[in-house]
C-alpha cells in the first residue's frame, strides 16, 4: 500500500506554472481534497502535511529542494518514518507520454529525470512507484531543458489537469494496495463513446398502405 505521496517541481512562483512542476499539481489538488493543508517542515525541507485517512496514516509531500535534490526530503521522511521504498508513489512529469495521459509503475531506471535520480541515489532503491504525467516532448533533445521549465500551452495544460482530476480517482485504491485496480483508472484516458444505434432496416417490400420511409 501507498503510505508517502511525493509530488516533484521546483520551489518559487516563477516555476509554479512550469511543466517541470507537474508533480507539485497533483500533490496540490490531493491535499485540497484530503483537506490536508502543506506546511514547510524544515527538518525534511519540504512541504508536508500528515493524513489520518481511515485507521491509516498517509503523507503528503513536496521537496522545497531544486528537482535535482528532491531525493533528500524523500529519503529523510521515509527513514523518520519507516516507510519502505515499494510503499511511495513518486508524481512526475514525463516527456514520452503526451499530455492528458499517465502511466504508473513500480521500478525501473529514472530515464535522466534528475529528481528521479536523486531519489534512486538517496533511497538506494528503484523499488518505489512512479506517476508519470505527460508533458509531451517538444521533438528535439536540445529543446527539453527549455521545454520543461516553460508553462504548456492552455490546452494542454487543460489536458494535464483533467488528468490530474482523472488519476486522483485511483488515490484510494494506492493507499489500499489495489494496483492493478489503480492501474485501470489511471491508463485509461477517456471512456469509449457508445457506438450509435444502427438503423432500423425496411422492409424489402411493403403493401399497399404500409408506412413510407422519409425521403
Amino acid at each position: 500500500m501507498i503510505k508517502l505521496f511525493v509530488g516533484l517541481g521546483n520551489p518559487g512562483s516563477e516555476y509554479s506554472q512550469t511543466r517541470h512542476n507537474a508533480g507539485f499539481w497533483w500533490i496540490d489538488r490531493l491535499s485540497e481534497q484530503l483537506k490536508a493543508p502543506l506546511h514547510f517542515e524544515k527538518n525534511f525541507k519540504a512541504l508536508v502535511a500528515k493524513v489520518q485517512w481511515k485507521d491509516q496514516t498517509l503523507w503528503l509531500l513536496e521537496p522545497q529542494t531544486f528537482m535535482n535534490l528532491s531525493g533528500h526530503a524523500v529519503a529523510a521522511l521515509a527513514k523518520f518514518y519507516k516507510i519502505a521504498p515499494e510503499e511511495i508513489l513518486v508524481v512526475h512529469d514525463e516527456l514520452d507520454v503526451i499530455p492528458g495521459q499517465a502511466k504508473l509503475k513500480l521500478g525501473g531506471s529514472h530515464a535522466g529525470h534528475n529528481g528521479l535520480r536523486d531519489i534512486h541515489a538517496q533511497l538506494g532503491s528503484d523499488q518505489y512507484w512512479r506517476l508519470r504525467l505527460g508533458i509531451g516532448h517538444p521533438g528535439v533533445k536540445s529543446e527539453v531543458i527549455h521545454w520543461v521549465l516553460k508553462k504548456p500551452l492552455s490546452e494542454q495544460r487543460v489536458a494535464i489537469d483533467d488528468c490530474i482530476e482523472r488519476t486522483l480517482t485511483a488515490f484510494e485504491d494506492l493507499v489500499r494496495g489495489d494496483t492493478t485496480k489503480a492501474t485501470l483508472k489511471i491508463h485509461t484516458s477517456k471512456p469509449q463513446r457508445p457506438k450509435p444505434p444502427r438503423p432500423a432496416r425496411l422492409p424489402e417490400a411493403a403493401g399497399p398502405g404500409a408506412p413510407q420511409a422519409f425521403e
